[in-house]
């Protein structure tokens, strides 16, 4: 009688898990801050509900490593965290972070399940964009409801199908050629960059306020004024174009100087915001069909990227960065010993 040989997790699965793990384990600490300080009920039962959800997904990949012997990495814990602080948001920047870091999921859960092939890979992935999903929804609403969120810029719908047939549709370079008008998609990246760099300007103003490393503090403060400088350029190509930019309110920053959490957790939940806005901003680079739009999407994006780099190299230095998990070193194997 012959068994079937078991089926291990592949090295993609390990690290998409590996990161959706230390990623879900930051979420925790954080959110659970946030319902504690938390005074609107309906916003609280908001961050209740979610917390109980997205912990079924650390269960499930600590379930899988352990069936595969893998180690669990460390991820945050209630080190990361002082219970005893003041608050420093208010409600409603609490659900728009939650909203914000949901729509970060999607894409993540979705390229990860792309590269999945065992089922139990495959359910813990699903399941983790199924949330992000029920959850982008009730935050959307709720912020809605209250008045607090911009929705994006309204349109004449169209009447019937057009084709290109201008080859200066690409145009935009030429500061004495008249630009045309943006189009729908290149309205909606630019629109979804704002709304998010209006949250990060906020989040940072309130990490630099509490941050414990003067060169921690000085990093946010950086990266308050590149936020600040983005939504001024993506803002000034809408204004061009006779569109008011998104007048989103971000929620309030207190004036609370006692630090909620490590300088590590915030650091890192800089790090991921500032390495998913990269990939954000090269997908809007991709749709844009004015040749204008690509260069100054690209210089944020460089900009982004020098930041980010700059981030790594002080979690590098401070031990806060897990090392992922890595490929056998063949070089190192095969080396002869003398």
């Amino acid at each position: 009688m012959t068994t079937e040989a078991r089926i291990q997790l592949t090295s993609s699965e390990l690290g998409t898990l590996w990161m959706t793990y230390i990623s879900t384990t930051a979420r925790l600490i954080v959110y659970d801050f946030f319902k504690d300080k938390t005074i609107e009920p309906e916003a609280q039962n908001i961050l209740t509900d979610y917390i109980s959800e997205i912990q079924t997904i650390k269960n499930g990949i600590e379930t899988i490593f352990n069936k595969e012997e893998a180690v669990i990495p460390i991820g945050f814990d209630e080190h990361d965290v002082i219970k005893e602080s003041s608050t420093l948001f208010d409600d409603f920047f609490h659900i728009m972070f939650l909203r914000h870091m949901v729509k970060l999921s999607f894409g993540h859960n979705a390229v990860s399940s792309a590269m999945s092939y065992m089922k139990e890979v495959n359910d813990v992935l699903k399941l983790g964009y199924d949330i992000s999903n029920k959850y982008y929804m009730a935050t959307t609403n709720y912020l809605l409801g209250k008045g607090v969120l911009a929705r994006p810029p309204y349109v004449t719908m169209p009447k019937q199908v057009e084709f290109i047939e201008d080859k200066n549709y690409m145009s935009g370079i030429n500061l004495f050629s008249d630009k045309r008008s943006l189009n729908t998609i290149e309205v909606g990246y630019i629109n979804e960059a704002i709304e998010d760099n209006i949250l990060v300007m906020q989040l940072l103003t309130g990490f630099a306020q509490v941050a414990k490393e003067s060169e921690v503090k000085k990093y946010f403060i950086e990266g308050k004024e590149l936020a600040k400088k983005t939504i001024t350029t993506l803002g000034s190509i809408f204004l061009k174009s006779d569109i008011q930019p998104t007048s989103t309110w971000a929620g309030k920053v207190t004036d609370s100087v006692q630090p909620p959490f490590s300088d590590k957790l915030m650091m890192y939940v800089n790090s991921l915001i500032s390495t998913t806005a990269l990939g954000f901003t090269a997908l809007g680079t991709s749709f844009s069909m004015r040749n204008d739009l690509p260069i100054k999407l690209a210089l944020i994006s460089r900009d982004t990227f020098s930041y980010a780099k700059k981030g790594a190299k002080i979690m590098i230095a401070h031990r806060w960065m897990e090392e992922p998990p890595q490929m056998e070193d063949r070089n190192q194997l095969t080396k002869i010993k003398e």
